[in-house]
């Protein structure tokens, strides 16, 4: 006996007795033919277009997503309601890093207010004017202190 069989042989010995003794009594008996092995199986090509296919597919449902999710939001967040028309921003315009003057109508009243952070302060009050059409699309004016100036009459604003 080698060394693997006799160590399998203790170990059966302690635990199944039996079966120790059955294989002191039987000789081991070695088999003379070969085990039967498979054949390797026959992998397919990848296909290539398929794979293209599926990736546009599944990118076309994210962005079907993104953009269902976006108008969903828009249409979740719109105010509504009597109230809803009271106020809006009719321009803005940066003055530095955090501060914007902007224009907000309420009512029949245009209110220019300085915007910093934690801070609104009202600069002047105008009476409502005609904005063109699409001028809440169109970029702010590059002369707006001149504009501003003009509107509240006041020559000495945004001079130094």
């Amino acid at each position: 006996m080698c060394v693997s069989t006799r160590f399998v042989f203790l170990i059966n010995l302690l635990y199944f007795p039996a079966v120790a003794l059955a294989q002191v009594a039987a000789p081991a008996v070695t088999p003379t033919v070969p085990p039967v092995t498979a054949p390797a199986p026959v992998v397919p090509a990848p296909d290539f277009g398929g794979s293209v296919i599926q990736m546009f597919l599944g990118l076309s449902v994210v962005l079907a997503l993104l953009v269902g999710g976006l108008w969903l939001l828009k249409q979740l967040t719109q105010r509504r309601g009597e109230g809803s028309n009271l106020l809006r921003v009719v321009a803005g315009t940066a003055v530095g890093p955090r501060e914007q003057v902007v224009i907000v109508e309420v009512g029949s009243t245009w209110l220019v207010l300085g915007v910093a952070p934690g801070r609104v302060s009202p600069l002047a009050e105008i009476p409502r004017q005609a904005t063109p059409p699409g001028a809440e699309r169109r970029p702010a004016s590059t002369d707006f202190p001149a504009w501003l100036r003009n509107i509240t009459g006041n020559s000495n604003a945004g001079r130094r």
